[in-house]
This record gives structure tokens, C-alpha cells and sequence, in this order.
């Protein structure tokens, strides 16, 4: 590997221990410090398929707002890998005799933590949620499934020698929190699929990574401290659960997410070019045919974020309208934020997503007639992974370590100061003329009139703005 230089290196020889690993080698990570690689992860990590994810951007375009967010999907599988570890480890070592946990299970959990994001798209989520949906319809694809796929065709493809049991469960753990992978019909050790990616209660090494690295490359403090449920897990019944004085600690996890999500994932302007960027794909995509690409593992691995470099530098008439579309980006000439609206808690239960149609439909004045082109809707969901529910009412806990039994904590006997819904739901409008902000702006204001007779807004839209753009 190249990032494994030469003093990263240690050979680990023991004559007197059989199971021993005769080499190990280690890579620095600027979040968990030096990680060991062991050797079935190495056989993963130098193929070309797993070099790829040097190339996705673990947050996609959130750099040309947060210029230090440049790390890569590499880098967090890598540190996903390590705390899968560090978490089946710590379980092991207190509990590993009664919960029959062998090394089989601690190497499976490694390499699920390692590949859980193997099939991610360019740009990441953008790729999957924006211009799937945009090119095929309804049709339902998943990076999860394509993760599974593409599992299958690295070890097949680079003859990499893997136990089929071990195989099976790697594959099973990627899959378990999504609707068709979910691991409740699993016989035994059920606990184990919820390290790495958990469907039953969000709490996993996936999230502790990716929490602790985005906060950091954004240039944002970041008081979760994952260490402490590390270290205090147990499993009871199956499931594993938390010390109850932590109870903050899990809280913190979830605000801590759903605070990324508002001021990093969802900032205004990185939505504007993932709009765009989703536009300049959706425009380039019969020429190029990338949605085809989505059904072989043996051409989906070659997508990666250079499309766009792609869509660039190659001069094809069809691509004239993404080319224009990119250079719109590179000069900072964006889809213009008109406003927001939070919905109504009252409106959240019947919310349906609002279109740009709906905006239209709604301009009453004005020399200006908008078209469903002109504008762009952006429908944004942020909650603490389980909807407007508290996600502690899913989440078991314990006294102290020789008490033999687990409990939910009633909300009232946490803080009065958490919050009695845990959902937001924002709706967006973004004009992509900027000479069309202010027949926008007001279409924008006259739907929130007439839908809740009320303007629900908290900032009307600057003069300045529309007076520059106008």
C-alpha cells in the first residue's frame, strides 16, 4: 500500500505461539492513530476495486464549501474496519466465553466494517438518493446491495481464498440494516450484525467514525466521545446495550449527527451544486451511460468522482449542457437559494414532499411567468435516526456490570431539556436563473400562504439579493 511506508511496517514473529501472525502491517489514520491490517483485509485493500474508494469523496461536493472536507470513502472504511474491531474485541475480551465469540466472528465483523461501503457511487449519497432516482424512476437500488455484489466479484475476480461461512456472514452483516438484509431471523449471535451497520436502535462504529472524521475535516468540534460506549457495552439478551449513567453519551450521538446534518450535509450552498452537479449527470447520462452501469460490479467499480473531470475535457456536443453546468460551479455561479420553511409539527404526520410545480402554481404577480424548470425543490428530512420518535425509547440499558437484566429509560426521567419531537422537516427553493430570485422568492411565500395561511419563513429574502439578481 502506499501509504504504508517503510517504518509503518513490523514483521511479528513468535516461535512460541502458533496462532501468531507472521505480518502485520499498519497504516496512520489522522483520527484513530495507527491501524493494523491483517492479512485477509490486505488481500481486499490492494485490489483496484477497493483502491477506488481513494476517489469518493466521503461527503461528495461538501468541499467546495468546507475546503478541508477531502478525505475519502478509503479513509473511513479504513477507520470502520478499525472500531469494528476495537468494538467485537472489547466484547470478546469480557464476555467472549459466554457469548461464544470466536475469532471467526471477530474477523467477519473486520471485514464487514471494511467493505460495508464498497459500493458507493460518485459522490456518494448524491449519486444514490439524486440522480438514481432522476434517470430510473421508482426502480430501488442501494449501495448496501451493491456493496454484497461487488464483494462477491473482488473475491472471485482476485482468487481471494475466504471461508464460505465467513463470506456468507460478511455479506449479511453489509446488508443487515437495510429492509431486505435485516438480521432478525438470525439464529444466534445477533448482536454482532449490529456493530457495523445497526437497524435495530443507530448505534454503530459506522456512525462513530464518520461523526468524529466529517466534524473534524470541517473544522468542527465535535464533545461525542465514542470511547465511552466502547468501553462500557454489554450484551443482555442478544442485544447490546449501555450502561444507563451514558444515557447522555447515546443522546449526544444522535444531536451530534443531526447536527451535521443541518450545518455540513444540507448547508444551503452544498445542496445548491449537489443540485447542480445531480443536473450536469442527469444531462450527461445518455452519452455516457452511467445508470448502466449500476447492474455489473465489473463496470460499476470504474465510477468514480472523476466524471466530472470527464464531463469537462471531453468535447462531445451531447455534453454541452453538463460542461456548462460544471463551469457554472467552477466559477461559483450556483443555483440561487431564494429560502426556507420549517413544516409545521402539526403538518409533519400528512407532509407530502413539495415540488417545483407546487411553486409555480403559486406565482400570482409579476412580469416574470416561472417554469418548472426555473426552479428547484429541495425536500429535506433531518431526525435522530428514527423519525419524530426519540431514538433512547429503542435503546436498552443496564444499572451497573453485575446486574443480569436491561431496560428502556422513560423520557422523563432523562431531562425536561430533550426535545418532545426529534424530527425537522425543510423545504427549500432554490431559483437556477439568478436573474429569477425574486419572482421565486415571492411564488415561495404565496405556497406557504396558501397552504398554511401563514408565511412560515423566518427571514424574508434579502433586497440586496433580489435587486443584484434582478
Amino acid at each position: 500500500m502506499g501509504d504504508v511506508i517503510a517504518d509503518e511496517v513490523s514483521q511479528l514473529h513468535s516461535r512460541n505461539s502458533s496462532d501468531c501472525r507472521l505480518y502485520s502491517k499498519h497504516v496512520k489514520d489522522n483520527v484513530h492513530g495507527f491501524i493494523p491490517l491483517d492479512p485477509l483485509a490486505l488481500k481486499f485493500i490492494d485490489t483496484e476495486q477497493f483502491q477506488r474508494l481513494r476517489d469518493l469523496k466521503q461527503l461528495g461536493v461538501t468541499n467546495l464549501v468546507f475546503p478541508g472536507a477531502v478525505h475519502s470513502r478509503f479513509e473511513h472504511s479504513l477507520g470502520v474496519y478499525h472500531l469494528a474491531g476495537e468494538a467485537v474485541n472489547e466484547l470478546k475480551k469480557y464476555q467472549g466465553s459466554e457469548l461464544g465469540i470466536e475469532n471467526f466472528d471477530v474477523q467477519a465483523v473486520k471485514i464487514a466494517g471494511l467493505l460495508h461501503d464498497f459500493g458507493h457511487g460518485p459522490f456518494s449519497h448524491m449519486f444514490e438518493s439524486g440522480f438514481l432516482p432522476a434517470v430510473l424512476g421508482g426502480a430501488r437500488w442501494s449501495h448496501e446491495d451493491m456493496s454484497e455484489r461487488l464483494v462477491d466479484y473482488v473475491v472471485d475476480e482476485h482468487h481471494i481464498e475466504m471461508d464460505d461461512g465467513m463470506l456468507k456472514k460478511v455479506k449479511e452483516m453489509i446488508v443487515a440494516s437495510t429492509e431486505h438484509g435485516s438480521a432478525d431471523n438470525v439464529k444466534e449471535k445477533r448482536f454482532l450484525y449490529d456493530i457495523v451497520a445497526n437497524g435495530r436502535n443507530g448505534i454503530d462504529v459506522d456512525k462513530f467514525d464518520y461523526i468524529v472524521r466529517d466534524s473534524r475535516a470541517c473544522g468542527l468540534g465535535c464533545s461525542f466521545q465514542f470511547e465511552r460506549l466502547l468501553q462500557t457495552m454489554r450484551v443482555m439478551d442478544d442485544e447490546i446495550c449501555y450502561r444507563a449513567k451514558e444515557y447522555l453519551t447515546v443522546h449526544k450521538l444522535f444531536v451530534t449527527r443531526a447536527d451535521l446534518h443541518r450545518t455540513v450535509y444540507t448547508h444551503a450552498k452544498v445542496k445548491a451544486i449537489e443540485l447542480m452537479v445531480v443536473d450536469a449527470l442527469v444531462k450527461a447520462n445518455d452519452h455516457l451511460q452511467i445508470a448502466s452501469k449500476i447492474h455489473d460490479p465489473a463496470e460499476f467499480w470504474k465510477l468514480d468522482d472523476t466524471i466530472i473531470k470527464r464531463i469537462e475535457t471531453d468535447p462531445h456536443p451531447a455534453l454541452n449542457e453538463s460542461r456548462d453546468l460544471i463551469l457554472r460551479i467552477r466559477k461559483r455561479d450556483l443555483y440561487q437559494f431564494c429560502n426556507e420553511f420549517t413544516v409545521p409539527r402539526e403538518e409533519l404526520e400528512h407532509f407530502n414532499n413539495v415540488t417545483a410545480k407546487d411553486i409555480i402554481c403559486s406565482q400570482v404577480s409579476g412580469g416574470v411567468t416561472l417554469q418548472e424548470d426555473d426552479v428547484v425543490v429541495s425536500n429535506i428530512k433531518i431526525d435522530l435516526t428514527h423519525g419524530k420518535n426519540n431514538p433512547l425509547r429503542r435503546i436498552k440499558f443496564f444499572q451497573d456490570y453485575d446486574s443480569d437484566t436491561n431496560f428502556t429509560i422513560g423520557e422523563q426521567s432523562i431531562s425536561q431539556l430533550l426535545p418532545s419531537c426529534s424530527l425537522d422537516r425543510i423545504v427549500r427553493v432554490y431559483a437556477k436563473n439568478p436573474k429569477l430570485v425574486a419572482a421565486v422568492s415571492e411564488a415561495f411565500e404565496n405556497f406557504q400562504k396558501q397552504k398554511y395561511g401563514r408565511k412560515t419563513q423566518v427571514h424574508g429574502t434579502p433586497q440586496k439579493k433580489k435587486q443584484r439578481c434582478g
